[in-house]
């Protein structure tokens, strides 16, 4: 007996977020550069838990409330009022292991906080780093899934929409796809897989934070499969590691 397939969508920009239907599937938020690889490494590396926040100084005070580490970045730079930003290599084992995160970013969590709004049915986060857990997730849920790019600021950009690409080279046909930003995103993942990191230089947010702030180790982490294979779950105001 045949069964309908359930659907996947890719949503290239939080601009557009408003156009899908988030109450009925599996939301996975997208941040690359820097956002979701940075939850994905401080889960792999044995936070309790992170809780994305969409203010600097709600960072702080729940931060203080609860003895967490209150971290993250407005344009690429540690925002001020934090001692820590959102770098995936900041949150080692040593350091982040038992602890939660309270994080705030640009791009990500503000998209996170948008799925909430929405209603959505389920969120994960998603990144390179833990692109197999994610696949792996998405293909035994079931359900519908939208690929949330966090992009820059609303705009566009190429490695969240790589990102997206590669969940779809691998699993796609598992999905009914009549959405041509997915079609796209596969195109251009498959194009540049051989060589993510040399593919980098391209990409306006390398720029921001590698001419800017040196930080082409974060660049490299951000780009590397499976370097923290953990699932981020959203549950009750916070990210859990399965």
């Amino acid at each position: 007996m045949n069964q309908s397939k359930p659907s996947l969508f890719t949503c290239i920009s939080p601009a557009l977020l408003h156009l899908y239907d988030v109450s009925n599937s599996v939301m996975v938020i997208i941040d690359v550069f820097r956002a979701t690889s940075t939850i994905a490494a401080a889960l792999h590396n044995g936070a309790k838990a992170v809780i994305p926040v969409d203010s600097v100084p709600k960072a702080i005070e729940i931060g203080k409330s609860i003895d967490g580490i209150a971290a993250g970045e407005r344009d690429g730079m540690i925002a001020e009022g934090l001692q820590h930003g959102n770098s995936p290599l900041e949150y080692t084992r040593d350091f982040i292991g038992g602890r939660v995160l309270v994080l705030t970013t640009t791009n990500g969590t503000r998209l996170l906080q948008m799925a909430l709004d929405r209603n959505a049915d389920t969120i994960i986060s998603g990144s390179f780093p833990n692109l197999t857990r994610v696949c792996d997730f998405l293909l035994a849920s079931g359900k519908s899934v939208i690929l949330g790019c966090a992009g820059w600021k609303d705009r566009f950009n190429l490695e969240d929409t790589l990102f997206a690409g590669a969940v779809i080279d691998r699993i796609g046909e598992q999905f009914t796809i009549h959405c041509d930003s997915s079609r796209m995103a596969v195109d251009l993942y498959r194009q540049q897989k051989h060589d993510l990191i040399g593919f980098a230089p391209q990409l306006t947010h390398y720029h921001r934070l590698v001419s800017r702030f040196g930080l082409i180790k974060d660049i490299e982490f951000c780009l590397t499969m499976d370097a923290a294979p953990v699932l981020p779950v959203y549950r009750e105001g916070k990210l859990v590691g399965e």
